[in-house]
């Protein structure tokens, strides 16, 4: 197979532009450079481009997209990585789905949502089980520590992982963009996060945090779900907290 950089484009659904980008950051190097300087490419670089363009629709940033591939040298693995990725993005944008039919119907009524329904996340514990369930099996075979979720009201749970959501949003895109562990900004957002579970009943020091990002650092497991999200995020998190 021999495709020249307008079949490549074709085929992929992208533009000429965009792959001309991509061999300039050597995220897609073609496989021959003809004596004109014609870019040619094989069957190999069709497949790393069909894993660059799904790492994409999920929102990774093309530095990161190179990194994890040239990590990533075994093509299953990284297929059934991004199929557990987009199979936890359709189940995320289930709910969201959900929770805009509950908002046109209110709209619809003329009345005022509840702030929580605004924010719904799962509506029983089932759902959170359910969510949970690989982070509690880890948890017991590991540590022997049980994840429980009984008890705990549903309205609970979705405002503590909405809080989770957006303060780990936070922190990832504060390390995008090059903010220093001891920035004064950086440093905000995490008191005001400790604050948060500390104002809900959640008694946490900077001691206990420090410790946590301690352990999710040094956890595989944890580690894992927080790389995911943002290369760097687990001791990013760490050095923050052990400078606040």
């Amino acid at each position: 197979m021999k495709l020249t950089v307008k079949d490549l484009a074709n085929i992929a659904g992208v533009s000429i532009k965009t792959l001309h980008h991509y061999h300039k950051i050597e995220l897609l190097i073609p496989s021959e450079i003809g004596e004109s300087g014609y870019r040619y490419y094989g069957l190999e670089e069709l497949k790393r481009l069909q894993e660059i363009l799904f790492y994409k629709e999920l929102d990774f940033p093309l530095a990161e997209i190179k990194q994890l591939l040239e990590e990533e040298t075994n093509r299953m693995i990284t297929l059934e990585k991004q199929k557990i990725l987009f199979e936890r993005k359709i189940e995320r944008s289930h709910q969201l789905i959900q929770t805009i039919k509950r908002s046109l119907e209110y709209t619809r009524k003329g009345e005022s949502m509840d702030n929580k329904l605004m924010f719904k996340g799962f509506e029983t514990e089932e759902e959170w089980q359910h969510a949970l369930e690989d982070q509690s099996n880890y948890l017991k075979e590991e540590y022997q520590f049980d994840l429980k979720t009984t008890n705990i009201p549903i309205e609970e749970m979705n405002m503590m992982a909405i809080e989770a959501k957006n303060f780990l949003d936070s922190m990832a895109e504060s390390l995008r963009n090059g903010v220093k562990y001891n920035d004064s900004a950086v440093q905000k957002i995490v008191t005001a996060h400790l604050n948060f579970l500390n104002k809900n009943g959640h008694s946490f020091s900077k001691e206990d945090y420090v410790d946590q990002t301690k352990f999710f650092l040094e956890d595989d497991f944890h580690r894992d779900m927080l790389e995911q999200q943002q290369t760097g995020l687990a001791y990013y998190l760490l050095v923050v907290a052990e400078n606040l």
